[in-house]
């Protein structure tokens, strides 16, 4: 792994009889983001927080605070963070294979946080084996170990030289969709409708390259911080255009007009390019057979 990143966590992966070990990596992360501190407007100084009882208004030291579930409004059971704590289930380090499945048969709704996973410097071969045998194979593993304090569940899949373990949601932490879509409306679109929205997907169609997406909130940001540190006036918010058509069968007509005669345009303008290229061959070729006929030596005939 790349020098200076720490892994978040190390252990074994067993499958089947064969154990290597394994260092996990934090595959996404959101220490580069702005944040901000949270400031005393009178002093410009820092603001400490602090923990004061919800009652008495008092402040209450680290040493006196515990653990509590509540039971009731205001009633608590009061759990020591040593139960807490050995409560947690016994890890032995070890991520164990418990199936191989297709790669597809898992939701992306249960994916939880991305891990890249590496070999340590005596289980290369090891690893090497499970990854190429997963790639041939086109399948995922599901595996489960103790991580970060809890009892997880973990998709491995094969990525570019290593793996992939992405933690999944439980699922009683996965919402119901059938509950999210329930207050919908039954409604079938088609004729021209759907013609014309498939048409502008169609003109819209491309490749997913997360580079291309940038972050605009810490853009403006980064902007604000920048303007306030050289003492110019703030930036400006762009003012938002919004669609004039309240009709979604205008608005549909009048987006597949756009695209349509932006790729008639982008036709021409190859075609176009196709041509100048078609005449500047023809040009050349025709200067190339003058200069030669005049080269050549001129014969009389006998």
């Amino acid at each position: 792994m790349a020098s200076g990143q720490r892994a978040q966590w190390k252990g074994f992966i067993k499958f089947g009889e064969v154990t290597c070990g394994v260092a996990l990596y934090t595959a996404a992360s959101t220490a580069d983001r702005i944040t901000f501190n949270t400031i005393n407007k009178a002093t410009g100084n820092r603001v400490n927080r602090v923990l004061i009882d919800s009652e008495t208004q008092e402040r209450v030291e680290k040493e006196a605070q515990t653990k509590g579930f509540e039971i009731d409004n205001g009633q608590y059971i009061i759990v020591d963070p040593e139960e807490v704590a050995a409560a947690i289930p016994e890890s032995n380090k070890t991520l164990e294979i418990e199936a191989f499945i297709p790669c597809s048969d898992v939701d992306d709704v249960y994916f939880d946080k991305p891990y890249y996973l590496t070999p340590d410097k005596m289980g290369g071969d090891a690893f090497a084996a499970l990854r190429d045998g997963m790639k041939n194979s086109n399948v995922a593993a599901i595996a489960r170990t103790v991580l970060f304090r809890r009892m997880r569940t973990v998709l491995i899949r094969p990525h570019g030289k290593g793996l992939i373990a992405t933690t999944l949601n439980y699922d009683y932490e996965v919402r119901s969709s059938a509950k999210a879509f329930e207050a919908m409306p039954k409604i079938k679109i088609q004729g021209e409708m759907l013609d014309l929205a498939k048409h502008i997907i169609s003109t819209k169609k491309g490749d997913f390259d997360p580079a291309t997406f940038d972050d605009r909130y810490e853009a403006a940001l980064a902007d604000l911080v920048k303007a306030k540190l050289e003492g110019k006036s703030l930036p400006k918010p762009k003012k938002v255009e919004v669609s004039k058509p309240n009709d979604l069968l205008a608005a549909l007509r009048e987006s597949a007009g756009i695209m349509k005669a932006a790729a008639e345009k982008q036709k021409r303008t190859a075609a176009n390019a196709n041509t100048g290229t078609g005449r500047e061959r023809s040009a050349r070729g025709a200067t190339t057979k003058s200069a030669a006929s005049k080269a050549a030596p001129q014969r009389k005939a006998s």
